[in-house]
């Protein structure tokens, strides 16, 4: 026979088991654990809100003059936040362009997390976000409320110098998954590419396998090929809220309308590199909120979705070209390094742009 004060015990521990074992099942998410490898280089980025440090990878050294570099490639990290990874992915499409030895800078941010900062002992001013927020150009947690936007600002900045760089010609901002996101809604809302379009500059963004996407208007996919207002945004009120919408948009849109806003998007350089395998309505990496369900089953379906409704929006003014990577799902180094992603980086033949 069990002493009652033992069997009290038991039962609390048990109460208290049960309560804690959800909890470590949410923090031992992929994203929420601690990146591997913190990248090595920093960029120093100041705002009305303070000033911090960005984290980031370079294939070449920018604090001298680099004259002869043509184009710049700045390529975002997913959700995991693997810039190591995303890198090794840039210089393997580099080489398979046949620019490995060409004048080109590699540039790949590393968007950290408070997590990273505490496990691997970086610095007070490192800059770090939440495990997501980023990807809408959240504000930083530490050591100031600086947008992510305001890091792809700084970076912007930096190649703009025709100290530093006299002779380019070509940024291309890409972002696969995760960073695909972060891509859309930069070329949405991002004010860094006034210096380099200033200086000479040709900007491009190329939105590679995004969950999701930011929408002008409460419509969204009717399930008919056409669109209409939300039928679900009753139980669904965040549907139209950013980063899904343009509802409470970020601080560091600032005084931006969303009628503002579209109109700078439609007139920015935006190539949408889809996979035509991501089609897994049950991926562990998609977003299965009701806000990214609104907008589609699926990856490809909701990049294809979204092309189809700018383009409605807007039949005679829609420039921006999709390129499907045929066969390819959700990998990150198979899109980059194809065909059509080649021809997104780096402007190499081999790709015919779709009509969806």
């Amino acid at each position: 026979m069990i002493p009652r004060n033992a069997t009290a015990l038991v039962l609390a521990a048990t109460a208290m088991l049960a309560a804690v074992v959800p909890l470590r099942a949410a923090d031992e998410s992929p994203a929420a654990k601690p990146v591997k490898e913190v990248a090595d280089r920093r960029l120093p980025v100041t705002t009305p809100a303070g000033s911090g440090e960005l984290a980031l990878y370079l294939s070449r050294d920018w604090s001298r003059p680099l004259p002869g570099v043509t184009r710049a490639v700045i390529v975002i990290h997913g959700r995991l936040r693997n810039a190591d990874v995303y890198r090794a992915s840039a210089e393997k499409a580099l080489a398979a362009a046949g620019e490995a030895d060409q004048p080109t800078i590699l540039v790949v941010p590393q968007f950290l997390s408070e997590t990273d900062a505490e496990t691997h002992h970086l610095p007070a001013g490192t800059l770090r976000w939440g495990t997501t927020g980023w990807e809408g150009g959240g504000d930083a947690r530490g050591p100031a409320p600086i947008s992510a936007f305001a890091g792809l600002d700084a970076i912007l900045a930096k190649l703009a110098d025709r100290a530093l760089f006299p002779d380019l010609t070509t940024i291309v901002v890409a972002g696969h998954s995760g960073g695909g996101q972060v891509v859309q809604r930069y070329a949405i809302l991002g004010q860094g590419e006034a210096a380099p379009i200033a200086a000479g500059v040709a900007v491009r963004y190329v939105v590679a396998n995004p969950s999701s996407y930011a929408y002008f208007s409460p419509d969204r996919p009717d399930g008919e090929g056409g669109f209409a207002p939300f039928a679900g945004a009753a139980s669904c009120p965040k549907f139209d809220r950013w980063k899904y919408g343009m509802a409470d948009l970020p601080s560091y849109a600032g005084a931006a309308t969303p009628a503002a806003v579209e109109q700078a998007y439609l007139g920015r350089d935006v190539t949408y590199l889809l996979g035509t395998a991501d089609t897994d309505p049950n991926h562990p990496a998609l977003d299965k909120s009701c806000m990214a369900e609104a907008q589609g089953p699926y990856r490809l379906a909701r990049g294809e979705a979204y092309i189809r409704y700018l383009r409605g929006r807007h039949p005679d003014g829609f420039r921006q070209r999709l390129l499907l990577v045929q066969g390819v799902g959700h990998d990150g180094d198979r899109m980059l390094t194809s065909a059509c992603g080649l021809a997104a980086l780096f402007d190499r033949p081999g790709c015919v742009p779709s009509i969806p």
